[in-house]
């Protein structure tokens, strides 16, 4: 299936039906009254957050949708029936735009979630609603309220709890397939990877994250180099991330701490919220690195590049260290899930000692 993650619709809700002149016919009842019945409301048109579902490619083809309109009100007291509403499933993680102004209008953050995005126009009146002592015969009625209309920008960003970034060939979907229950593409050439994966991390019963590799960024990222710009925006909602370095390239004259430099710094062109979220330094490929070279070689790296945060040494392929790494992301990724949820406010009645 191919991935989109950005798509543009057009969405108009059902108009309402009008409202309907009608009196009462009957033998031997002369002035029978009015009996006209209002017209039936336009349909809705609701999107609806859907975990079965990881792309907007369905949207890329099918651009208008279109809820039908209520019914038009009738004589003898009836009234039109309302119009069919129509629901557009989307993946989780969906941002809903307005195409014209910008405004950022819905987000699908809950599996099941479901939001209104049109609303359908309220049918019109039929004359027996203008009926009073002094009008027994109103031939007033009222035309159907339009439904909304919207150009609307949809816009994915995965919800992962990790996001893997890197130059093409570090190592990422190496990683992700040793780590978690994701089977990317993996081949000995760059740009491997065109598309995220997404896969999850079991460290424990009931003890999981969400691990999102992204396709490799080069040099110019944020400028439209390559292909990984394209997908930066699945990082922002990541609570940490994984800077994979190659630390033994097949080129010489490749500086990887020249390369992790560049990434560092087409971060902060892209977002520089994206910046400064916790980037832990990890080193891959150890196992194409001579046992007694290892630790000046990694020394030597930090110091060059003068990274702050942790540093973890790995080989993705041997899977030598992802144990100790993962148990290390689960805690940091668990400690600000807590520190992210709310409070409880506690009654100052009940807020002193239990024991008092």
């Amino acid at each position: 299936m191919k991935f989109v993650d950005e798509a543009f619709i057009d969405v108009s809700a059902g108009d309402g039906g009008n409202g309907c002149v009608s009196f009462r016919h009957e033998k031997y009842k002369e002035f029978g009254g009015p009996n006209g019945g209002d017209g039936g409301r336009g349909g809705h048109v609701f999107a609806v957050a859907d975990s079965n579902l990881n792309t907007l490619v369905d949207f890329r083809f099918s651009r208008r949708h279109d809820a039908r309109r209520g019914e038009h009100g009738m004589g003898s007291d009836m009234f039109g029936a309302a119009g069919d509403d129509i629901t557009l499933k989307m993946p989780v993680g969906t941002i809903i735009t307005d195409a014209e102004t910008g405004e950022v209008l819905y987000e699908l953050l809950t599996p099941g979630e479901v939001i209104t995005i049109a609303k359908g126009g309220d049918g019109g009146f039929g004359n027996m609603r203008f009926k009073s002592a002094i009008n027994r015969a109103p031939r007033q009625k009222t035309p159907g309220w339009p439904g909304e209309k919207k150009n609307l920008k949809l816009e994915l960003k995965v919800l992962a709890d990790v996001g893997l970034l890197g130059m093409p060939n570090a190592g990422k979907s190496t990683f992700i397939s040793a780590i978690s229950n994701a089977r990317p593409r993996i081949a000995d050439y760059p740009f491997t990877t065109l598309h995220p994966n997404l896969g999850v991390v079991r460290v424990g019963p009931e003890q999981s994250f969400v691990v999102a590799d992204l396709p490799g960024l080069i040099e110019g990222a944020s400028e439209g180099a390559g292909l990984g710009h394209l997908f930066l925006r699945h990082l922002q909602r990541t609570r940490l991330l994984l800077h994979i370095v190659d630390l033994a390239p097949f080129d010489d004259n490749v500086d990887p701490v020249a390369q992790a430099k560049a990434i560092a710094l087409e971060l902060k062109k892209y977002d520089k919220a994206l910046f400064d979220k916790p980037r832990w330094l990890v080193l891959n490929k150890l196992d194409m690195v001579p046992a007694e070279e290892r630790e000046a070689r990694v020394r030597d790296f930090v110091k060059r590049l003068k990274h702050k945060g942790p540093v973890f040494e790995i080989s993705a392929l041997t899977r030598e260290g992802c144990e100790s790494l993962v148990k290390a992301i689960y805690q940091q990724v668990k400690a600000q899930q807590v520190a992210e949820q709310a409070p409880v406010e506690i009654d100052p009645r009940f807020a002193g000692d239990p024991a008092d």
